[in-house]
């Protein structure tokens, strides 16, 4: 087996195995097929086109859509990110969450949930995250490019219902201002709503904390797989974020 620059160590390995806890026998070596999962994630090949090391093509689709179907992928970022908030002496449950969008092409025609993002001129879908004070993602939701994202933020908050018990406060750009989403912020997740816009000054500055999320933003972006929206449904595009947050967080072990 070629060892590839994205290919899990063995104490990477260990830390996923333990979490994921599949005692089942299996054919099929389930360290190749993350290797493989994590090997598209950064070169965005197609599922045709995985280096026949990594088995059969449609073996791999089958597990990331089983792990996406069952939940796998939401349980293993959840359990990661609690071990690096400790790792990084932090509680495991966060206390402020910071929100922000990102819109992207899709390179698909006649799918589903995509439209045009008229403030940012892009024609795809749009990414909502949240993430903690060390950039880790919280919470996924994407759209179509079109919805705005104080709409977008009510399925948002819904998502984050029962999460982090800790979470006090959220901080958002001026596309989350309004009374009505303040108040669903307090009635839903108990939690204040806190917009940081930036001044009207000429000179750029960095907003505290708000830069945080534009950050994970921009890492993202290291992952070719989500230079551009490859994906039929939003599930699927959800959950390709989900596997690089996976990715940036296996680092720590």
């Amino acid at each position: 087996m070629i060892n590839y620059l994205t290919s899990l160590t063995n104490s990477q390995w260990q830390c996923i195995k333990k979490i994921l806890n599949d005692k089942r026998k299996r054919k099929v070596c389930l360290r190749k097929v993350w290797d493989a999962i994590l090997y598209q994630l950064k070169t965005g090949c197609q599922w045709r086109m995985l280096p026949k090391e990594f088995g059969s093509w449609s073996t791999v689709y089958y597990y990331f859509r089983k792990w996406l179907i069952s939940g796998a992928w939401h349980r293993v970022q959840a359990k990661l990110h609690e071990l690096v908030r400790e790792k990084h002496s932090r509680k495991a449950s966060p206390s402020l969450g910071i929100i922000d969008s990102q819109s992207v092409k899709n390179s698909e025609r006649g799918v589903p949930d995509k439209g045009y993002d008229g403030n940012k001129k892009v024609k795809g879908r749009k990414r909502h995250i949240v993430v903690d004070t060390l950039g880790i993602l919280m919470c996924i939701v994407v759209t179509a490019a079109n919805v705005h994202d104080s709409v977008a933020a009510e399925q948002v908050f819904k998502r984050l219902v029962g999460k982090y018990p800790r979470l006090k406060k959220i901080l958002a750009d001026g596309g989350y201002a309004g009374e009505r989403l303040g108040k669903l912020a307090q009635t839903e997740l108990g939690v204040e709503l806190e917009v940081v816009t930036r001044s009207d000054e000429a000179a750029f500055k960095v907003i505290p904390k708000r830069w945080i999320v534009e950050r994970s933003i921009s890492w993202l972006m290291w992952s070719r797989r989500l230079c551009k929206d490859y994906e039929m449904n939003t599930e699927s595009s959800e959950a390709w974020i989900i596997v690089a947050s996976i990715a940036m967080m296996v680092k720590n072990f």
